[in-house]
């Protein structure tokens, strides 16, 4: 099968979608630029035109036209991908799902809901806001949940709620050939079948376009606080995660920032923190037990060198802490204005974290290139963000080195290329590196769903 099928005519496969759609198909060089780049460095290349999709029988008429004329879909959502996901590598059309926008049901009893791909996280719990029910999953951008299945994210609560693989429960695909089909249900556990749901979620829209999701839903915790906590050296921060988590204290969150993203957090969110390397925790559960986990986590702390705990515990207080975790990334542009972000992660087993953390560090402190270092590390996760002139080739390649040199090392330690980001089309030979002869069985289940290629082409396998 060739990189991407010869296309059939593609001036006529965009006449049928113009005559499906009208004005909601797009061929604005500003639309269609918006349309090639995600958040991350990587340059735009902007899609031959932008179907605009309300329903889902929308989504499958418009996948059968690109079908018959061999054109390239890539599936957009809000455009917060990191790894290239929504660049139009071979042209073709941008499908855009936001306007598949609609909450189709919420079912508390059942603690589970089903939700258009377009939905993003913050609309869906505010949508939840007077059930006592919550969706954990918060990647830093406010990512349709479409988009986020796709690429199997995560965020700051996954060590305690898992990623969005342990909570989807089901799933509606419209496949290469426009045929719809769901996957799983509400049950919360099957044992019928293939497991289609996990075959999509992290498929990055190269097997099919996701337009619904099923999702577990989680009670609001009787009670929350937050907590930050500075420590001597990034190994003591590190360490302290590992000792927590190995204790079993259930840490909702417990992200680490070093001194580097501490100091441009403090500057873009107006907060006084210690610029050093800082642990923010967050405890979940009755009264009583978020006591006990906070004093057990600071016992732990103490043991490492952490001082200076400050607590978080209104709700308002909380809300801004972890705004400024989110607004990570941003704060991190601002350290040098006018360059690109690339921001790149790995996951280590939990025993590994301080190793390769340390590692990691080390380089950056010996190269020129500026990359502050964030972690969900409860988990194992950590993140660079590098500050790139994307002009430059020599800063380009000192980044390519310590990344492929983070990378690499993470996979010797039993780790993985990326925890959450997903492949893209930055990632394309480190899974090859991670997986060998599993990436063949990737390209027959690719080969199977969607032979003519057209599938968001380029990403995730070379073909």
């Amino acid at each position: 099968m060739p990189e991407v099928a010869t296309r059939v005519a593609p001036e006529r496969g965009i006449a049928a979608l113009r005559q499906l759609l009208g004005d909601r198909l797009s061929t604005a060089m500003a639309v269609r630029d918006a349309h090639g780049h995600g958040e991350s460095y990587h340059p735009t290349q902007a899609p031959d035109a932008v179907a605009f999709a309300t329903t889902i029988a929308e989504v499958a008429e418009i996948v059968r036209i690109c079908a018959a004329h061999r054109l390239p879909i890539v599936p957009f959502g809000t455009g917060t991908g990191l790894e290239g996901g929504t660049v139009a590598l071979h042209g073709g059309v941008s499908l855009d799902v936001s306007g598949l926008n609609r909450i189709v049901a919420v079912r508390p009893e059942d603690m589970n809901m089903t939700v258009e791909a377009g939905v993003t996280r913050k609309t869906l719990n505010t949508h939840l806001r007077d059930t006592g029910l919550f969706f954990p999953i918060d990647p830093g951008a406010d990512a349709s949940l479409g988009g986020m299945a796709a690429t199997r994210a995560s965020g700051t609560n996954a060590v305690r709620y898992g990623t969005m693989r342990e909570n989807v429960l089901g799933l509606t695909v419209v496949l290469a050939d426009g045929r719809v089909v769901k996957t799983g249900g509400q049950a919360r556990k099957s044992a019928a079948g293939y497991d289609l749901t996990r075959l999509f979620v992290g498929s990055e829209g190269t097997l099919g376009i996701i337009c619904e999701v099923t999702l577990k839903l989680y009670g609001v915790p009787e009670a929350m606080s937050a907590a930050v906590c500075s420590f001597p050296t990034i190994a003591d921060a590190a360490n302290a995660v590992i000792v927590t988590i190995q204790s079993g204290v259930p840490v909702a969150r417990i992200e680490l920032i070093d001194e580097v993203q501490m100091g441009a957090i403090n500057r873009h969110a107006k907060l006084d923190y210690k610029v050093a390397p800082t642990l923010f925790y967050e405890f979940h559960g009755t009264t009583a037990g978020v006591v006990e986990q906070a004093e057990g986590a600071q016992a732990i702390a103490s043991d490492f060198g952490g001082t200076d705990f400050r607590w978080a515990v209104k709700p308002e207080d909380r809300a801004k802490l972890w705004q400024a975790r989110h607004d990570a990334f941003y704060a991190a542009l601002a350290l040098r204005p006018g360059v690109k972000g690339w921001a790149t992660d790995v996951c280590v087993p939990i025993s590994r974290l301080a190793d390769c953390i340390v590692e990691t560090k080390r380089d950056l402190e010996a190269s020129s290139v500026l990359a502050p270092i964030v972690g969900h590390v409860g988990d194992g996760n950590f993140h660079l963000t590098f500050l790139v002139d994307r002009d430059d080739p020599a800063e380009m390649a000192e980044a390519h080195r310590i990344n492929d040199r983070m990378v690499l090392r993470a996979l010797a330690m039993g780790g993985t290329c990326t925890g959450e980001h997903g492949i893209g089309y930055g990632k394309v030979d480190f899974l090859q590196a991670e997986h060998g002869a599993g990436v063949s069985v990737m390209r027959d289940l690719k080969r199977a769903l969607d032979p003519a290629n057209i599938m968001n082409p380029g990403k995730v396998l070379r073909i």
